[in-house]
């Protein structure tokens, strides 16, 4: 079995359960033990796209994680939080709550190329242990600021209840109710970045950007890599293909995990010497990273090109 289940993780749900998860439902599915990884952590408190990979599909697994991913996410100002989140306990509080157009203003500081500190709860290892570990024993947590990108950020909409005192109100079919100079209790924004970003610590310094302070209280991601919400399952839809559901409703093929990259059609002879790792030279393309497919339209490796030559990068045993 090779391939993609791409779940809409539920919040409450950790990624490696839901990773187990799979497991346990390709097992209830007669599919034996299949080898199954997921492309890119997201926390129990948030929900949205996760990409799990069966079998070969798990080669891919170090191209999803550096993936860049799209995030919906609320900024409550007020108050921040030890864990930037809501489930966190409160470690600063501010009166100043900013307007929209305050907010947006501050909105371009944060798109291109930045630094940002990751929250101190958080997976990254400080001297071989995770931060968080260290955090929730009370350790004092030094968190080095790291380079990231923000492809895009905006706002995804507001909502009239998110609004304090607003003075006056002027519908907008396509950004959501907008207000006219009343201050924000929270807004939702909608973020494109890359591996490594934060949006814990984006709301964060969107705040104090804005003279304020805030957390996250909803996060949701709405694409990673090639896969969007288009393409996940519940975990009702999951467990139903553990009893019987068609397994065309519920796993992608593993070139779904590929579609951001170009095919390049091989010769027999070309693809016989790719699956055994071997160079491939007189191939007519142009020097970069591609998929590699058989005659029957089988992915055969991951491949470079340089220079009229083929280097397999990654094979998959199909």
């Amino acid at each position: 079995m090779n391939g993609w289940i791409i779940l809409d993780k539920p919040l409450g749900l950790g990624s490696t359960q839901a990773v187990g998860a799979v497991k346990r439902v390709c097992r209830e599915a007669g599919l034996g033990k299949v080898k199954v990884g997921h492309g890119g952590t997201l926390d129990p408190l948030a929900s949205g796209v996760l990409p799990i990979a069966l079998g070969e599909a798990t080669k891919l697994c170090g191209r999803m994680l550096d993936a860049s991913k799209v995030y919906a996410f609320t900024v409550k100002f007020g108050t921040e939080t030890d864990g930037l989140d809501a489930e966190g306990e409160v470690v600063a509080t501010s009166d100043v709550r900013p307007t929209l157009a305050e907010i947006e203003a501050a909105l371009p500081r944060f798109t291109g190329a930045i630094e940002q500190v990751p929250p101190a709860y958080s997976a990254i290892k400080i001297d071989g242990q995770r931060a968080y570990d260290l955090a929730r024993k009370g350790e004092a947590v030094e968190m080095k600021a790291r380079a990231v990108t923000i492809f895009s950020l905006r706002r995804a909409g507001l909502d009239p209840a998110s609004i304090a005192a607003p003075t006056e109100w002027t519908p907008d079919p396509v950004r959501g109710e907008e207000h006219g100079g009343g201050q924000l209790e929270s807004i939702t924004l909608t973020a494109h970045v890359s591996k490594g970003t934060y949006i814990r610590s984006l709301a964060r310094d969107i705040a104090q950007a804005a003279g304020t302070v805030g957390h996250v209280t909803m996060l949701r991601r709405t694409k990673a890599g090639p896969f969007t919400l288009d393409h996940a399952i519940s975990l009702d839809k999951l467990n139903a293909f553990g009893q019987g559901a068609a397994q065309s409703e519920v796993i992608l093929p593993l070139e779904a995990g590929l579609v951001d990259i170009p095919a390049l059609n091989l010769s027999p002879e070309a693809a016989g010497a790719i699956r055994q790792g071997r160079v491939w030279t007189g191939v007519s393309a142009d020097d970069g990273l591609y998929w590699g497919r058989d005659d029957d339209n089988r992915p055969i490796a991951l491949i470079e090109a340089l220079a009229g030559t083929l280097k397999v990068v990654r094979g998959f045993n199909l």
